[in-house]
């Protein structure tokens, strides 16, 4: 508990918390919030997007001279058109003119220099002003008097157009191989300057005194009110960051957990010993606790878009699963308000995590099938939804400025939810918990166990079926585990695959080999089922808590028909009555006692000749009374109430399973 507590306090933010919530067109309910000192007032972030923008537009963009361009170009077209002149076709007294016609045009286009243009500086018409950098001296020039390639290109064509005697397409072809930038855009350089001129933009405008109303009572909180709380909450938080005691912020951090954490163990010590006596169990429920508002504490630092990605739901379900419904929604009230204190506007968050944890529980109330995480899913959505509009009309007061992207993070926080079922199937392994999706799975009568029970054992598989369909309706109606009931009934026997014939309901034949057995070896058999069911159910690893059914279904009983039968038969020989008893533990729980009754009522039911209502009245109070004589249910937590009401159900049951008909 208390290694949870510091690890949560470790991973939540160090810094004071404000203590007003405020929000654009709510009014301000509380008194006049006036300042305790100066502080700026900053400036909105479309206002800072519009003074960088136009910071931005006074840079002029620095280029590097690149002298040694243009020689060398012009050379290179001489070389280009001695190697092209000779399979151009063309007539030999022309020549030197194509020769100095293009070299002209190279030569005027870099007199001017060629630039390569750079698309944010382009404004209005497209051109702007550039510095050239040539040996530390800096010239500017507007990108009107400098040539591009294409306006290069356009120059020469309209050029050679006068000269209709030149052949345009071959002057062409040379001269677009030689036009080459003369001028280099400087990245690195033109950004350092932008960089100093946007780190000298102020940050703020105009000042709050010492003693002004920053909002009064009553009033709306408009753009301009909410900037200057906003302002003000960050002026607070940095002031208490440098004047404040991080200590103290600390120890009001730990009180606050501890509280919430200590709650917790209270609840499980009124409410759930069984929990609270398992260090193992107690470990998970704060495991999940602490890596949950570990993560939102995460989400906090690295300044996630927004908090509700987090699938906050999460916990409640897993907890749900692995336990109960109050006790999960008891953990998610105190999660919600641990993160209520380190999150802004935490009167809405924790509206929308305690509504949608609330139905997230709802949702699960009853698992028995796991299409139910989607369906719960999907409930959770729509719950989100109906909230958000709800919290969007009381924010904005109209349905066109809802900005619907802000639903998104929810969407991905459903989405995420759905992790809980392998993150259950691993803390099952891990801590060795059964969740009721592994009781829906080992109900399932295609699990390896119950098929080789219901070849080798056929009547045992139905004797099973029967006692499975008589304790969860018990079970059910007085208040239990119906799913455990019924896995644990389904497995009860299934130490008879080992000696299928030893057992009544498996002989069909006429042939008893009990009749060649001494009445001792033969108790020992049907004892050893329960011995030989833990040893396979244990290889078949099946969770402990179904495997106590197997050993507490006869609890510490005699085998009586083969105890009375050695009594009758060797009168006068003294024998030790624990031969003939089984092995117990008496059954513990209500689940395991009404199992019990079920197992007995069922077996004894067969060996009714006649069954109508009053013998099986008779036999189900007999059975019952005999196993209270006998202090069997001692243990398990059954009232007399709800004994009566067990017996009532096992009556009309086998009233209806043998087609006894009833008078009304």
């Amino acid at each position: 508990m208390l290694l949870s507590i510091c690890l949560i306090v470790y991973t939540l933010p160090k810094q004071a918390k404000f203590r007003y919530e405020y929000e654009k067109g709510r009014i301000w309910n509380q008194k006049d919030l006036v300042s305790p000192y100066n502080f700026a007032i900053l400036k909105t972030s479309q206002e800072l997007a519009t003074d960088q923008d136009a910071a931005l537009r006074t840079i002029t963009p620095i280029y590097q001279l690149l002298p040694d361009v243009p020689d060398q170009q012009l050379n290179g077209y001489k070389n280009d058109f001695e190697i092209k002149w000779h399979n151009a076709g063309i007539n030999e007294r022309l020549k030197e003119r194509y020769l100095t016609t293009g070299y002209n045009l190279l030569k005027t286009i870099y007199n001017s220099g060629v630039l390569t243009l750079v698309s944010k500086y382009q404004h209005g018409d497209g051109n702007y002003t550039i510095r050239i950098l040539f040996k530390n001296i800096a010239t500017d020039k507007n990108t009107t008097d400098l040539y591009t390639h294409e306006r290069a290109m356009a120059y020469c064509n309209q050029q050679l157009q006068a000269s209709p005697d030149i052949n345009k397409a071959f002057l062409l072809d040379i001269i677009d191989d030689r036009i080459q930038n003369t001028l280099s855009y400087d990245d690195k350089l033109t950004q350092k300057f932008e960089n100093e001129v946007l780190d000298g933009l102020s940050l703020t405008r105009g000042m709050v005194q010492k003693g002004e109303v920053i909002v009064a009572k009553g009033s709306v909180i408009n753009d301009e009110v909410y900037q200057k709380l906003e302002s003000y909450k960050k002026a607070f938080e940095d002031n208490a960051r440098v004047n404040g005691n991080p200590n103290l912020v600390l120890l009001g951090q730990f009180l606050l957990v501890a509280i919430a954490v200590g709650l917790l163990m209270i609840f499980l010590y009124l409410f759930r010993k069984d929990i609270y006596a398992d260090n193992r169990l107690v470990s998970l429920i704060l495991l999940v606790v602490t890596a949950m508002l570990a993560t939102l504490s995460w989400s906090i630092r690295v300044q996630l878009p927004s908090i509700y990605y987090i699938p906050y739901c999460i916990v409640p379900i897993i907890i749900r699963i692995l336990f109960d419904t109050r006790l999960a929604l008891n953990i998610h009230l105190l999660v919600v308000l641990i993160a209520g204190f380190f999150v802004p506007n935490s009167f809405e968050f924790a509206y929308f995590e305690i509504t949608a944890g609330m139905v997230a529980i709802y949702s699960i109330k009853n698992l028995v099938r796991r299409d139910q995480f989607l369906v719960s899913a999907l409930i959770i959505t729509f719950t989100y939804f109906v909230s958000f509009i709800g919290i969007c009309f009381i924010r904005e007061g109209t349905f066109i400025n809802i900005e619907w992207m802000d639903f998104f993070p929810f969407v991905v926080s459903v989405l995420l939810t759905l992790l809980a079922y392998p993150l259950i199937y691993a803390f099952e392994q891990v801590f060795q918990i059964t969740s009721e999706i592994t009781l829906i799975e080992l109900t399932n009568t295609n699990a390896p166990l119950l098929r080789q029970l219901a070849f080798n054992a056929p009547g045992t598989f139905q004797h099973s079926l029967q006692v499975a369909n008589l304790a969860e309706n018990a079970i059910y109606t007085i208040g239990g585990n119906s799913l455990l009931v019924r896995a644990g009934a389904l497995y009860h026997d299934i130490g008879k695959i080992e000696n299928p014939l030893y057992f009544i309901e498996n002989q069909n034949s006429g042939f008893n080999p009990h009749d060649k057995l001494s009445y001792e070896e033969s108790a020992q058999i049907i004892i050893r089922h329960v011995s030989n069911g833990i040893e396979m159910a244990r290889k078949e690893r099946l969770p402990e808590i179904v495997i106590d059914f197997i050993r507490t279904h006869h609890g510490n009983t005699r085998v009586d028909y083969f105890y009375q039968s050695y009594l009758k038969n060797f009168p006068e020989k003294l024998i030790d009555e624990n031969i003939f008893r089984y092995p117990g533990p008496i059954p513990f729980s209500k689940e395991t006692g009404v199992l019990m009754l079920a197992d007995s009522v069922e077996a004894a039911s067969r060996s009714l000749r006649e069954p109508d209502e009053q013998s099986i009245n008779d036999l189900v109070d007999r059975i019952v009374s005999y196993k209270l004589n006998q202090g069997q249910l001692n243990d398990s937590n059954i009232t007399l109430k709800d004994i009566e009401t067990i017996k009532t159900i096992f009556k009309k049951m086998l009233m209806s399973i043998y087609h006894v008909r009833i008078d009304y």
